[in-house]
């Protein structure tokens, strides 16, 4: 009886715990461009920080006995935060960048077996809610079927089954290095968006 192929999420959950960071980091990183989108229309939250701290989660990785206080970042990380009675998109998809930086910093701390799972899934739900948003309200099922064929999840899963690949290989500074600019996806964020600046 031929094994029946493991799911993508299955799969995610039976990496070693180097392997789901790395991904998560590559999912955040291709987060970030929503967040700093949001700091420029709206002139609130810290971008500086958040790149800073998605930095030393890199070093970390690639210098596992790097000496890096993940508890202190936790909380710098808590204060890029957008205001709490900001309900607009934008501000959602900004705290989903934060949200998942955390989750990335909660492995770094200690036992969090579902954090992978959580980055993962809060990627693609940001992909379907800005897509029911730009394709307006349709019957439950054409949205669904509309969500499903969309170029933007379909770039969605398809970068999700490559860094899956990529982190699925032994994990080193070499190979880091290529997920790292995979998940910088040329800046574009996984909505698609891209934010022109210079530098980082």
């Amino acid at each position: 009886m031929v094994a029946k192929p493991l799911g993508f999420y299955q799969r995610l959950q039976q990496l070693p715990l180097p392997a789901q960071q790395a991904f998560m980091a590559a999912l955040c990183e291709r987060l970030l461009p929503n967040y700093a989108l949001y700091q420029q229309t709206t002139g609130q939250g810290d971008g500086h920080t958040l790149r800073a701290v998605l930095n030393l989660v890199w070093e970390r990785l690639s210098v596992p006995n790097a000496s890096i206080d993940f508890a202190r970042q936790a909380e710098k990380l808590a204060e890029c935060e957008p205001p709490e009675d900001d309900e607009s998109f934008g501000a959602r998809r900004a705290l989903d960048a934060v949200v998942s930086v955390s989750a990335l910093l909660d492995t770094l701390q200690g036992e969090s077996p579902e954090a992978v799972l959580d980055v993962s899934r809060t990627s693609r739900a940001g992909v379907r809610a800005f897509i029911e948003l730009t394709e307006g309200e349709e019957d439950a099922e054409a949205l669904a079927l509309m969500i499903r064929d969309h170029p933007l999840m379909a770039d969605e899963n398809d970068f999700q089954d490559a860094v899956l690949e990529a982190v699925s290989e032994p994990i080193n500074k070499a190979s880091l290095k290529e997920v790292r600019q995979l998940g910088r996806n040329n800046g574009i964020s996984n909505l698609g968006l891209t934010l022109d600046e210079d530098g980082e």
